[in-house]
This record gives structure tokens, sequence and C-alpha cells, in this order.
């Protein structure tokens, strides 16, 4: 069966959701089916983060979250992490300003300590470049793993205990989230993973709790408009009780 084949969900007229996270998983095994360079994949997953950006604008979401780069790819081969640095930095500077006239908000969360000066300095710019925007809000994970924000959130609090500015016993599940680095980003409603593989992979673990997960065989370079169309579908037939009971 042709995962890249789809069967029509019959219409329904339920709102989109408002946030949704991806998991950009598959251009690797992508590139090398065709015989090139994992770089090859990476170029072209990014057409697909494009395309999938627009489809959420078209489709009502306004707030659109990517795992680009984790704490574990760290751990891949030097040339592949450069590739892939250079790659951010080339997107960074070619579409900031495109970005910024949509009205689009760029965001980037993970542990910046880890980046280059020079991606550091890149990623702060378009930060702040788009900072006003509101049409829009594209968040990427970059160097981010789910467990180590957790730790970073803690250590947040505990400092902020120690320096008396707030009482352990009055951290609620409110301050911790907003200890988190999505603190002003609702918690996803629909997470979208490609690839095939089923689990979450250290992406966004406490912001997920009653979030919907969709996961799809097809590679994330051939995820197209058409395939983000049937996961939403597929997501307004869920019913979504957040353990309340039926």
């Amino acid at each position: 069966m042709d995962a890249n084949v789809l069967h029509p969900l019959p219409a329904n007229d339920f709102p989109p959701p408002a946030h949704v996270a991806v998991i950009m998983d598959g251009n690797g095994r992508w590139a090398k089916a065709r015989g090139l360079p994992r770089t090859a994949g990476h170029k072209k997953g990014a057409d697909a983060l494009r395309g999938v950006m627009q489809a959420c604008r078209d489709a009502g979401v306004r707030y659109l979250t990517v795992y680009a780069f984790s704490s574990e790819n760290w751990k891949r081969p030097a040339g592949e992490v450069l590739d892939l640095m250079q790659l951010l930095k080339l997107y960074i500077d070619r579409e900031t300003d495109a970005l910024y006239a949509k009205g689009v908000r760029l965001r980037f969360i993970g542990d910046r300590a880890l980046l280059a000066p020079d991606v550091r300095s890149m990623v702060e710019t378009a930060e702040t470049r788009t900072a006003k925007n509101s049409a829009f809000h594209l968040t990427v994970g970059l160097s981010y793993g789910a467990r180590q924000e957790l730790v970073r959130a803690a250590r947040r609090l505990a400092e902020a205990a120690r320096r008396g500015e707030c009482a352990p016993e009055a951290i609620s599940e409110a301050s911790f989230a907003d200890a988190l680095d999505t603190r002003d980003l609702p918690d996803p409603d629909l997470l979208i993973r490609t690839g095939g593989e089923q689990r979450l992979s250290n992406f966004l673990l406490w912001q997920s709790a009653y979030t919907e997960l969709y996961f799809t065989p097809v590679l994330w370079p051939d995820f197209t408009p058409a395939h983000f169309a049937h996961a939403l579908d597929e997501f307004t037939r869920r019913e979504r009780r957040y353990g309340n009971a039926c």
C-alpha cells in the first residue's frame, strides 16, 4: 500500500486546531532511497515546511511548532551537523524578511548554549525582527530536548525559590509551565509525526499531555499540504475528553 495515496474522509464543519506540532522525520531515508546525500533530504524537507506552514494558515491554524534539530542530534557525524547548521543559517537569511512581511513571528526553543556564536546571533536577530508579528507563530525546536527543557524549568524555579521570590509550596502546574521554553504558547492540539515511527522522541513532553497524536509513514520531504489536510480531518473526528468520563 502506497503511503502517499490518500483516501478521502467525509467533509466536516469542525474548527481546526489552534496549535499544531510536527516531528519532521524521514529526511535522511528520503535521500538514501534516491541515492542522494542526506543534505538533499534536509533541503527538500525545508521545502515541505514552507508548504505545510502555508497550509496551516489556509486552514486557520495560528501556531506551528516543528522539531528541527534535537539535543540528541548533536551525536550525529560532525559533517552532517555542520551541513544542518549551514542549511539553518541559509533558511534564516532567506526567509526572515518574507516571514516578517507575512506577519509571522519566528521563535526558537532549545538549549542555545550549544549553538555556535554565529548561529545564535542569527537566531536572536530573526526573533527580534519578527517579535511584534502576531498573524502566525512559527516555533522551531533547535538543540531542543523536552527532558532538558524540564530540567531548565526546574532550575529556574529552584533559583527563584532560593532568592525568596516564590515559596516551593506555591509552585503550581501553571507556574511550572511558565518556566518552560514555550511559556507564551498554547499547548499543541495536534502533534503529527512523519516517517512511520510512533513515539514522541523527547519532543514537548509536558505540553503534549492531552495532545492528539497523528502518525503517518509518509517521509517528511514527501509530506504535502494534502497530507496535512488529511491529518486535520482525522483530528476533527476525535473526541477530546481531557480525562473526563464518557
